[in-house]
This record gives structure tokens, sequence and C-alpha cells, in this order.
């Protein structure tokens, strides 16, 4: 049987912005993970101890064909009062995903000993992350990309006192959003559209600081809707 044709990326397709998509529904039916759930310790518990669970989203729509390549991206938790979750908004010249909300992240180099390094050297190279400050708990199973990108999620605890240089090149902005926001479903908005004759589907978690909205969707949504799978499990 042959394989279904390429689709076009959805941030590809002509006119399309994700913000202006219908919301399809709000999963506030299913509870947010308990705040004691989200505790540095308790975080480490649960890496260490992993429920029975199944990660919701594995794998996007295929629309590049090639051999599939080793990615990760570091998901870091801030440790704060109440942790949050450090992202990253690309700049608007790169030549995929730009100027959306992602993560810490990249492929895997041949001088990497191993992905998680890949995860560390990435948030070193695109936001000035040292990696003294990051203690890495745990991953997720792997989330596969329409690109072909193979990314493996590295979840870690940073501890204050920080601080950042993002390359200009590929960031625009850093900023955190609370971890129990991004744990309650009430703020996961599912989305459809129907493009080349195929239904496509995604979630979004916008976020609104004191300063502006920050629209998280594709797979950075995507990987955090696993995470919240993993810690409500």
């Amino acid at each position: 049987m042959a394989s279904p044709a390429p689709l076009t990326p959805l941030s590809k397709l002509p006119d399309f912005d994700p913000r202006k998509v219908p919301v399809t529904g709000v999963d506030n039916h299913l509870a947010a993970v308990p705040r004691e759930r989200l505790a540095p310790q308790a975080l480490r518990l649960r890496f260490q101890n992993p429920p029975q669970w199944q990660p919701e989203i594995r794998q996007e729509p295929v629309w590049v064909v090639r051999e599939p390549v080793p990615a990760s991206v570091l998901i870091p938790v801030v440790v704060r009062s109440s942790p949050t979750v450090l992202l990253t908004q690309r700049t608007a010249h790169l030549s995929s995903h730009s100027g959306q909300i992602a993560f810490p992240g990249g492929k895997q180099d041949q001088e990497d000993p191993d992905i998680v390094s890949t995860a560390l050297r990435e948030a070193r190279e695109e936001v000035g992350l040292d990696a003294g400050f990051v203690q890495v708990i745990g991953t997720l199973p792997v989330y596969q990309t329409g690109s072909g990108f193979i990314i493996t999620p590295v979840v870690a605890l940073v501890r204050e006192g920080f601080a950042l240089a993002p390359n200009a090149f590929e960031v625009e902005d850093v900023f955190e959003v609370p971890l129990a926001f991004l744990m309650d479903p009430s703020n996961h908005r599912r989305h459809s559209l129907v493009a080349e004759g195929v239904r496509r589907d995604w979630l979004s978690m916008p976020y609104s600081d004191a300063h502006t909205e920050r629209f998280i969707w594709g797979a950075t949504a995507g990987i955090l809707r696993n995470l919240y799978r993993f810690l409500q499990a």
C-alpha cells in the first residue's frame, strides 16, 4: 500500500493563523494536576517511580518524507514558590516553526554523548542556560513531528539564580508560564481544520501575562499535554 502524500504544515497554509481557527472544545471536564504533585520533590519522585500511563499524542501528520532525525527538547521547570516552565518564542525568519512558542532544543549532533546532552547543549546555545543550574529528573516518550524529528522531551528542575543570554538569531523572547496553568486542562483548547482534504486537529494553551498573549500550540502544546497525562496518571 502506498504511503499517504505528505501534507503542507499548518503554519505554511495560505493565510493560516492558529489564533483565528475556531475552538471546538475546552477540556474543563478533566481534573487539573493537584498542586502538591507540582512541587519539585514530588516531580522527582514521579519520575523515579513512574505510574502506568500512555502519552496522548505521539505523532503529527507527516509533511516531510525523510529519514527520522533524533532530537530533544528541554522542559525547564523553574523552582520558584510556584513552579514555572521556561519557554521561548522563535524568531520570525527561521525556516521551520518560525515565530512559534517552543522549548529550547534541537537535533542531536554527533558530538553529543546522548539525547539528554543534546537538550542541555541546545538550552545553553539558544538561551544561555548554564547546565550547573539544571537537574535532569527524567524523560517523556518520544514525540514525532510532521517534519520528521523524533523528539525526546527531557524534564529538568532549574534552580533560581540563573542568567540568560538568548541567541538573537533563533530566539525573539524568553518567558515563564506557571506550571499549574499548563497542567490544568481547562486551559487546553481543541482546534480542528480541514485542509487538503484531511482533518487536522491540535491543541492550544494561550497564556496572557501582564504584557501579551503567548499562544502555545503545535508540538509544544502536544508535549505539555503528554506531561499532563504523566503527572495526572
